[in-house]
């Protein structure tokens, strides 16, 4: 594995071990999802330079275009529940009171 996919891979699992363990804000699991579909473009991006194929050149403007909706649909969320609950602890929502 060279440096380069280790650091990628490694951002990856960052983010998600991030995502798993660090559940206490709405906001936190927002910017770990962030950060894992960043480390996803770049290693997608990459990957088509090193393949040198025109057919892999759309996926990662795919996925980067797939991350911004999720970022706005995430922010979205958010703010809908900063405005129902006074708070965006992920401890304080109640899918049974919707």
């Amino acid at each position: 594995m060279t440096p380069v996919h280790f650091a990628f891979s490694s951002a990856f699992i960052l983010g998600l071990t991030g995502l798993a363990f660090h559940r206490t804000h709405l906001l936190s699991a927002l910017l770990c999802l962030e950060g894992m579909m960043l480390s996803l473009f770049i290693a997608l991006s990459l990957w088509t330079l090193q393949l040198d194929s025109t057919s892999f050149s759309a996926s990662p403007m795919l996925l980067l275009a797939f991350s911004a909706c999720e970022a706005s649909a995430g922010l979205g969320l958010l703010v809908a529940t900063a405005r129902t609950h006074g708070s965006d602890r992920l401890q304080t929502l109640n899918l049974l009171q919707c």
